[in-house]
């Protein structure tokens, strides 16, 4: 394969955050492929970027789309690919494609952008020497309960995300499992405008919590078992 495929982050709130690599990379790829199309049009318009083929690949489609992408890249074409807010494979579709794209004999860079799990864990006032990202939760059922005490076993601090519908529900549920004065930070809408971060024992930031009518993107950051269970 001549072509190459550079899976691209973009802002997960505030526009200024893409760096010269980026526009560069996604100004000068001959496709560009995206989880979400119209989203990732609005993104390249607000640079001045106009690809001249922006593709689908998303969760329901990646398997079938990256054949679409191997070829393009035996003809030499480079591919970009970005999902809809931060790094690519990191709990949002990619990861089928890069394997592809491996298994193939291909070649698969990254231009970095800002990623929540990272920018959560700084924020977070929590040991960050050693870590591990969950993303998000299962729903629902025993899948459910084995991860939440897995995560409440779990010696690092933990990196959750979660959907404002079930943030409640989800912070209710870890302070059962590790106890109401496990740290923990609740970050809400990263680097956008009203961006906040509710810090403290687990069972004080719930109860502030209850208090309001979740909104936006969430990641919770949990001190792991190892470490201090007060604040």
């Amino acid at each position: 394969m001549t072509g190459g495929l550079t899976l691209v982050g973009t802002p997960i709130g505030n526009l200024g955050d893409v760096s010269d690599r980026i526009r560069r990379t996604l100004a000068t790829a001959d496709v560009v492929c995206a989880e979400d199309t119209r989203r990732t049009r609005r993104l390249l318009t607000a640079y001045d970027v106009h690809p001249a083929l922006l593709v689908s690949v998303r969760e329901h489609n990646e398997q079938r789309q990256a054949a679409r992408v191997l070829r393009w890249l035996e003809e030499g074409r480079a591919v970009a690919y970005v999902t809809d807010a931060g790094m690519p494979v990191l709990s949002d579709p990619g990861e089928r494609l890069v394997r592809a794209v491996i298994a193939s004999g291909g070649t698969v860079a990254v231009a970095a952008g800002p990623d929540a799990a990272t920018c959560a864990l700084l924020v977070s006032g929590l040991p960050s020497g050693r870590w591990c990202f969950e993303g998000f939760l299962p729903v629902k059922g025993r899948a459910r309960r084995d991860r939440l005490a897995e995560v409440a076993a779990e010696p690092r601090t933990v990196v959750l995300f979660e959907a404002p519908h079930r943030l409640l529900r989800t912070l209710t549920e870890l302070a059962a499992a590790v106890g109401a004065r496990r740290g923990v930070a609740v970050v809400n809408d990263l680097s956008k405008r009203y961006e906040r971060v509710w810090r403290g024992p687990i069972g004080v930031v719930l109860a502030e919590l209850n208090a309001i009518q979740p909104r936006g993107e969430f990641a919770v950051v949990l001190a792991g078992a190892a470490q201090s269970r007060t604040w």
